[in-house]
């Protein structure tokens, strides 16, 4: 595993989420990652993509980092466009064939035509709400954590075939921000599972 698609899918809202603590995760992995030997290509979806060019990233790269903040328990909009156009355009080429399903062998299930056999995916998320929040059953995600909210796009990958590295997350980052401690466990994060 040699080469990452770091994905900085931050959608700005003036005064309120002005992306500079994804904007530094996404340097922060270029340089973590560039000084363990890794070549590393990069898209901030907010300055726009070609589709084309984002598949080939895609046929091109070992692993995939995304790196959002979470809006509403979900991705901003745009990187769900992105999602949408990107993902759709690699379908039956470079991400998989189709559902994986096929009329002449039952054994083969949904979810089984992925073509991104042997790369990984990151999942790395900015949360105004605290760990204590995903942790206890009793608090509002009811234990599940950030993995549980984010089934969907776990599911997603799964499609593709590709293999999860452990999810990060910063936690509490507007009412009680510890960035310095965050970027810290992200370095570390970051070595530990590349």
């Amino acid at each position: 595993m040699k080469k990452v698609l770091l994905i900085n899918a931050h959608q700005r809202y003036e005064g309120f989420a002005e992306g500079k603590l994804n904007h530094t995760l996404i340097e922060t992995a270029q340089h973590v990652l560039s000084g363990m030997g890794y070549e590393v290509k990069t898209t901030i979806v907010e300055q726009g993509y070609d589709i084309a060019e984002e598949v080939a990233k895609y046929k091109w790269t070992d692993a995939v980092l995304i790196q959002t903040p979470v809006y509403w328990m979900s991705v901003p909009y745009i990187f769900k466009k992105y999602i949408d156009e990107v993902y759709s355009a690699g379908l039956g080429t470079v991400l998989c064939t189709d559902d994986g399903r096929t009329r002449s062998d039952l054994s083969k299930k949904y979810g089984s035509g992925g073509l991104m056999q042997g790369k990984k995916y990151m999942i790395s998320t900015t949360w105004n709400a605290p760990l204590e929040a995903f942790e206890d059953t009793n608090q509002f995600f009811e234990g599940k954590g950030v993995d549980g909210v984010f089934m969907w796009l776990h599911k997603t990958y799964q499609f593709f075939d590709m293999t999860p590295l452990p999810t990060f997350s910063c936690h509490d980052v507007l009412k009680n921000a510890d960035i310095d401690n965050d970027l810290k466990r992200f370095k570390q994060h970051l070595t530990s599972a590349f």
